[in-house]
């Protein structure tokens, strides 16, 4: 196998998150800013592209309103930016809708995105299931992203409820999901993470949870 061309990609680390109604709850938002920050080590030590995206809206939006607190990104991330990083301004859930980052990776010849920031159950889920048609393979890391509490007319469910069966759910066909630490040997080792399919598991499935 070819060592995969890489990006990260780091999704609306914004103050939203940390400080605003749309908080992410699990994992600890400052665990997961910790492996983001980690992630962005191990891409300047090994020369993966990085690319930064930040969620904006209009002036007078409630959240993401462009120059508004909610709309920065966090210190730590802003601290970080590089010249030579990408950056986008995205106001759909994809990174890709409505932005140039698709013909920007082509032209970089990226054939593999990690996926870092928020919010799993979101903007994170919506890059990983445009990606494929766009020819991109996709990495999600587990502990650089997180989501929030949910409940509404169709029911509740906690952030962790959602991070952890999101996960399942990407790693079975939209992307290979792994920790920072074990994306960083892979990175090392010119690897790319290992994914699942559907199929395996379906049958997976079927064993644990038996008819």
């Amino acid at each position: 196998m070819s060592t995969p061309r890489r990006a990260l990609i780091v999704i609306d680390v914004q103050q939203e998150y940390f400080d605003g109604i749309l908080q992410v709850q699990y994992p600890p938002r400052e665990e997961s800013l910790r492996n983001i920050l980690s992630a962005l080590d191990v891409a300047r030590e090994h020369d993966v592209p990085v690319v930064v995206v930040q969620h904006e809206l209009t002036e007078g939006a409630p959240v993401f309103a462009v120059g508004s607190s909610s709309w920065s990104l966090h210190p730590d991330i802003e601290k970080w930016i590089s010249e030579d990083w990408k950056r986008v301004a995205k106001s759909h859930s994809s990174v890709f809708a409505g932005t140039d980052l698709a013909d920007w990776l082509h032209e970089q010849e990226v054939d593999l995105i990690t996926i870092v920031g928020y919010m799993t159950n979101s903007c994170d889920i919506a890059t990983a299931a445009a990606a494929e048609g766009l020819g991109f393979g996709v990495e999600i890391l587990s502990d650089a992203t997180g989501a929030i509490h949910l409940a509404n007319e169709a029911g509740k469910v906690s952030a962790q409820q959602l991070h952890e069966t999101l996960l399942v759910l990407l790693h079975s066909n939209f992307a290979a999901v792994g920790t920072t630490q074990q994306w960083a040997a892979a990175v090392a080792g010119g690897e790319a993470l290992t994914g699942s399919d559907l199929g395996s598991s379906a049958m997976q499935g079927r064993a644990v949870f038996p008819a």
